[in-house]
This record gives C-alpha cells, structure tokens and sequence, in this order.
C-alpha cells in the first residue's frame, strides 16, 4: 500500500473530514473513494455515481478512454443456451439428495 500526502486549506480538510465522518468512515477511506471514483469510469454503484456526478459537475472528473470489448456473437449465445439446457434439472438433484 502506499501512501500520499497532500496539501488543502484548512477550511477543506474540515469539510472533508466532516462530511467522512457523517458517513461513518474514515478520512483515508473517503478520500480513496473519492479519487477512485474521480479517475475509474467502471467503478459502480449508487455512491460512486454521485460522487462521480458532483466531480464531474465540478469539471475535475478524469475520462480515461474505455477499451470496447465485444460480446459474444448471437450464435455463440444460442449454443451457449442449448448446451446449458441439456444439463440436469436443479429440483431433481434437490429432491434426490432429500431421498
């Protein structure tokens, strides 16, 4: 792990720490959330997207460029779905194993 050390107006430090505080973390915690959620798009979930919404607001969101990964075909999903119907019913083992 390792560490960083930063600089900030008192008057921002209070702020921050209060608002790590009122959510029950820690200050080290919140400001990691915080700049992960400023320079990871893939990161989800409903605080990360607030956070990310308010940074962005703020013009300080870092858009890195995401690498498209395509799917599988349409026909990889339909076989894909054949083979997994061949499979054995999940009540059958259920009711054989309370046998």
């Amino acid at each position: 792990m390792s560490q960083l050390t930063i600089r900030c107006d008192e008057d921002l430090k209070s702020i921050v720490a209060a608002t790590a505080r009122a959510q029950g973390r820690s200050l080290n915690d919140y400001v990691c959330t915080v700049l992960a959620a400023a320079t990871n798009p893939n990161l989800a979930g409903t605080e990360v997207e607030r956070i990310r919404e308010r940074l962005a607001k703020a013009g300080v969101l870092a858009e890195l460029p995401r690498r498209d990964v395509p799917g599988p075909s349409r026909d990889a999903v339909v076989a894909a779905g054949r083979r997994a119907a061949q499979g054995r019913l999940v009540s059958e083992i259920i009711s054989e194993d309370r046998g």
